[in-house]
């Protein structure tokens, strides 16, 4: 062990060089000319010692895994109890489509359904929306009422899978529908598992998907946690998404703090509304990105995990250690993927995905190598899967907790992560909290800087990307299959939803509609109201255009 109780332990510092006066020997030696920073642009020293490390207190910083305040783990035994939850992303097409390609995934090890929506359903339109013309099923599953996610789920009990929804500005209505499929089964509310990504903060900062203004739509989320807490309490309502941040170009630091403030943010509102933090905190998760610094991504893992425990023990009172555990999925990082030899891809993401397992994740998916260029084919799907499934099963990477904790290198760059998150999160709180912070453009700043510095180094070759800027096959070929969408799938969801709605009771309808905006005025909880308009095939767009009256339509402000 290199650290214990906060003092040196290695006879290594016995010796009479300092790490300063080798340095000062090893200065004047050759280099390759490259940048040895890490991918966010943070300084690497050449060699890391015990006097790295001198400052932080073992017992109390990092601890043993299972115990506060869980840098090595949110469990005693980790993978040698179970192995990560091994999800593969998908959807497209038809909610025929996909449901083969679940049962596809199912029958070839994965152990956890994840669920991508196209374009219209992200934005709250139904297929047949002007506006979704052109896009229906292409970058995801098009789904629009209850009765296409009854296809989308036909043949799959829900109460023997774990179903994630990466689903923000709608997904109160998606969750309805999905209840609405449990309810069909005979399957009771509370044993259905699974994750709603739900986090609109994040649309805000990153990816831009929300449709209200952003009090409003926090309401709606508070309302989801509450409704989950009392009537679906083993699913999960949020999934706090840095993944989405870092992909429009966040540092790790970046990622990591901009997350966390955003699930503290929904903490506070929900401790606002009344609640017990104890009573809805174990049950929202995180999901983060795993890019292509080996070692950055596992610090950043190490030092989340250390700032939640800390700040829900400490801050938000939280009594059962089951709150102060973050628990997180992992995706590995989609904009590392290039068009160029596709093929890099699968090394890419193999080391990205261990990355992820060192890291201590509970989920993991692996981005499959022709992501860049269209959805998924099934071949490169499952050698993604067998990725995960080889770390897990061949390199014995799971035989221990934390393996590389101890690590001068890795302990240093974990509490340099969580000082400097620290330091974000006095600058939020100086904005006046995540919201204001939002409107006045700070989170977008802040991801635009930090992208652009990126893009300088790639034009200047201080980063290398195999195949883009460097190691260039001039007259390559793409030789991978891929997977294309039919128009007819537009063309068949368009007429089945035009039937649907052609055949149902429209005075119910209306009333549900009524009912639904009357909540919304009211301040009652939506939840009710919007499974009562699934279940009488009110669609996703009715839902979403109606709420539009009372909650308003944000436009974001450009802030340069």
């Amino acid at each position: 062990m290199s650290i214990q109780n906060g003092k040196k332990a290695s006879p290594l510092m016995n010796k009479s060089n300092s790490k300063r006066e080798w340095l000062e020997t090893a200065e004047g030696m050759p280099t390759s000319g490259m940048k040895f920073t890490s991918l966010s642009g943070e300084d690497i020293d050449l060699v890391y010692t015990p006097e790295d490390v001198e400052n932080i207190d073992y017992n109390k910083e990092i601890g043993l895994p299972g115990e506060f305040p869980y840098t090595r783990g949110i469990h005693h035994n980790l993978y040698r109890g179970k192995l990560w939850t091994m999800r593969q992303f998908a959807g497209f097409g038809s909610p025929e489509d996909t449901n083969e390609r679940f049962k596809y995934l199912l029958e070839h090890g994965q152990t956890g359904l994840s669920t991508a929506f196209d374009l219209p359903t992200l934005m709250g339109w139904d297929s047949d929306d002007e506006l979704a013309e052109g896009e229906v099923g292409i970058c995801g599953v098009a789904i629009s009422s209850l009765e296409d996610m009854k296809i989308l789920f036909n043949g799959i009990p829900l109460d023997k899978v774990s179903t994630s929804m990466t689903i923000n500005s709608p997904a109160a209505m998606m969750f309805a529908f999905y209840l609405g499929v449990a309810e069909a089964q005979g399957v009771p509310f509370n044993k259905l598992r699974g994750t709603l990504q739900n986090d609109i903060l994040k649309e805000y900062i990153a990816q831009k998907e929300f449709i209200y203004h952003p009090e409003p739509s926090m309401r709606i989320i508070v309302d989801m946690i509450e409704y989950c807490k009392d009537s679906v309490p083993q699913f999960n309502p949020v999934s706090v998404s840095g993944y989405h941040i870092r992909e429009a170009g966040s540092t790790a630091v970046q990622e990591l703090a901009f997350t966390l403030a955003d699930g503290f943010a929904y903490i506070e509102a929900c401790i606002a509304r009344g609640m017990d933090v104890d009573s809805f905190a174990p049950r929202i998760s995180y999901f983060f990105n795993s890019h292509l610094d080996f070692f950055e991504e596992i610090a950043k893992f190490r030092a989340a995990r250390k700032i939640f425990a800390k700040r829900m023990r400490n801050k938000y009172g939280a009594k059962n250690p089951k709150s102060w555990t973050l628990r997180f999925h992992t995706q590995t990082a989609g904009c590392s993927l290039t068009a160029q030899q596709p093929e890099n891809n699968i090394v890419r993401t193999a080391i990205e995905a261990l990355a992820a397992v060192l890291g201590g994740t509970q989920s993991l998916h692996t981005n499959s190598m022709d992501e860049t260029l269209a959805l998924p084919s099934d071949k490169a799907v499952k050698i993604a899967l067998r990725t995960q499934q080889i770390i897990g099963y061949e390199h014995g990477v799971i035989n221990t907790v934390d393996p590389l904790g101890g690590s001068w290198f890795v302990e240093s760059l974990t509490k340099k992560m969580e000082d400097e998150a620290e330091e974000y999160f006095r600058r939020i709180d100086s904005l006046g909290g995540v919201i204001p912070a939002i409107e006045a453009g700070f989170f977008q700043k802040e991801i635009a800087d930090a992208a652009y510095r990126y893009q300088l180094e790639l034009d200047s070759k201080e980063k290398i990307i195999v195949g883009v800027n460097d190691f260039v096959e001039e007259d390559e070929k793409l030789e991978i299959p891929l997977l294309k969408i039919s128009k007819e799938v537009e063309i068949t969801q368009v007429n089945r939803l035009r039937e649907l709605k052609a055949s149902r009771n429209k005075e119910k309808v209306a009333e549900c509609l009524a009912s639904l905006v009357q909540s919304a005025n009211d301040g009652t909880n939506l939840m009710p109201r919007i499974l009562e308009g699934a279940r009488n095939n009110v669609t996703l767009g009715e839902m979403c255009t109606a709420l539009k009256e009372p909650f308003g339509v944000y436009e974001e402000q450009a802030v340069f």
